[in-house]
């Protein structure tokens, strides 16, 4: 009887951390939960690159300069 409150603690510490994830996320929603723009090519001021979205795209991410320490920006 015992292993029936185990088992049933593991399968919901299980279920917890799987609740918000995909298991088959897609690059560019890897670069969005990262708050950047997939765009073509490489990345232009004021972007940087942070990632890849897959084939010849950039991930990049805005930035602003802030006592000369580049921050990293969402777009609005």
């Amino acid at each position: 009887m015992r292993i029936h409150f185990l088992l049933l603690a593991v399968l919901f510490v299980v279920l917890q951390a799987v609740a918000g994830e995909s298991y088959f996320s897609s690059p560019v929603h890897s670069c969005r939960r990262q708050k950047g723009v997939c765009l073509f090519g490489r990345c232009r001021r004021p972007y940087y690159r942070v990632g890849s979205c897959g084939g010849s795209s950039s991930c990049c991410v805005r930035y602003v300069e802030v006592q000369g320490i580049p921050i990293a920006m969402a777009d609005s």
